[in-house]
């Protein structure tokens, strides 16, 4: 894999004019690639996760989203088709009986005469498949909660560890091959000091690898190497 550089991010809190630094987020991205790629501007990719109900492996279908967002903006954003809008024109090969369920499936499917004509119509030259999930890893502190006739209120320290790790395979729909992946890590530590009232400091561990990988992607599919 080719490193690229480690990008430090930190969360707000904003009450009144006051604004405490929340948590921060250490956030790495890589990639492989087996290709050459390129992009035209009528040219189209898509974002997919997996989507067959019910999965503890499923991939988190707004993290999905957020990825699609992040590459059809900025300056730079590419033609993005929604993946609600693909899974409707490409009815039925991607419904959740007969969707892939990883990127070593995809060949199968991208093979299909049928499936291609389709793809070639709607102007599809990659199809960006995504794996991964965000799980807490660590813990560690104690919160407790009161209530008496006096009032109400909470005490105590939280700590917490998120670990948010996704990998893309991407798919050129023209030549039916793997262009290459990208992986994109974050992992942030979140508080939660409460005297009284609980005052939470939340890392945004998974908007930075959503950040990062859409960036990445921008990159990949642009240039060629």
């Amino acid at each position: 894999m080719t490193p690229f550089p480690i990008r430090l991010v930190c969360g707000g809190l904003v009450a009144g004019a006051l604004t405490i630094l929340g948590g921060c987020v250490t956030s790495t991205v890589q990639e492989i690639r087996e290709t050459n790629t390129g992009i035209l501007p009528t040219d189209s990719i898509v974002v997919l996760g997996r989507r067959s109900r019910p999965s503890n492996a499923e991939t988190e279908l707004d993290f999905v989203s957020c990825v699609s967002k992040s590459v059809g903006n900025g300056r730079d954003k590419l033609n993005v088709i929604g993946e609600q809008t693909f899974l409707d024109a490409m009815f039925p090969w991607f419904e959740p009986r007969t969707a892939p369920v990883n990127a070593r499936d995809l060949p199968r499917l991208i093979g299909s005469a049928p499936l291609a004509a389709r793809m070639s119509e709607l102007g599809l030259r990659y199809v960006v498949w995504i794996d991964g999930a965000t799980r807490r890893t660590e813990q560690a502190g104690s919160l407790t909660c009161t209530a008496s006739p006096a009032g109400a209120g909470c005490f105590g320290f939280l700590t917490w560890e998120n670990d948010s790790s996704y990998e893309a395979s991407i798919w050129d729909v023209r030549s039916g091959t793997s262009a290459g992946k990208i992986s994109s890590d974050a992992v942030g530590t979140s508080y939660m000091p409460a005297v009284i009232v609980p005052l939470p400091f939340i890392a945004p561990v998974r908007s930075s690898a959503c950040s990062t990988m859409g960036d990445q992607l921008k990159v990949f599919l642009q240039q060629k190497s």
